[in-house]
């Protein structure tokens, strides 16, 4: 089996963040290998109308999936935590976004790849570092450069709550 490695992603500001944060990362578990997980960031909103601060991750994968079938995968834990979609860029229980999916460069509009607007977003970049030092966006750049060229403010780092590693439940591919 071919192994990809993906980043997603993970954004809440409705209900308990932080179970909604974690719950994800488990359901990630469930069917990727989860490299690495970011910890929590509390962020103000970008966009949309007034709503609560989000607390944000990002998380580091290895899959067999396809990019196509990841994207279900997250479509799946947020319709678990009842995300329901009624304006763009409102506040929802949860979000999960595929940014970034081996090396892919797409313009599917289904899967913008990579996420189209990771590479301006702060609440993104600053977990995506924490997770994966040597993160890369394809066509962007190192996200260590890019962090440095967003403003940051309103994005900071939680000591509580802590999202937890959980154990892989996916096969060794040997």
């Amino acid at each position: 089996m071919c192994m990809s490695r993906a980043v997603l992603a993970l954004g809440a500001n409705l209900g308990d963040r932080a179970a909604s944060l974690q719950t994800a990362v488990d359901a990630l578990a469930e069917s990727t290998k989860v490299l690495a997980v970011s910890g929590v960031y509390e962020t103000a909103p970008v966009g949309g109308p007034d709503q609560p601060d989000y607390y944000n991750a990002v998380v580091v994968v290895e899959t067999g999936m396809s990019a196509s079938d990841l994207l279900a995968l997250a479509q799946v834990i947020e319709t678990g935590a009842h995300r329901v979609r009624l304006e763009r860029w409102g506040p929802r229980t949860l979000d999960v976004d595929v940014l970034v999916f081996d090396d892919v460069i797409s313009d599917d509009p289904v899967l913008t790849l990579p996420h189209p607007r990771a590479h301006e977003r702060a609440f993104v970049l600053a977990p995506w570092l924490e997770a994966d030092p040597h993160g890369v966006i394809p066509g962007r750049g190192a996200v260590a450069d890019l962090l440095d060229t967003v403003a940051s403010a309103g994005v900071r780092r939680l000591d509580e709550p802590r999202l937890r590693m959980p154990p892989s439940r996916m096969p060794e591919v040997h």
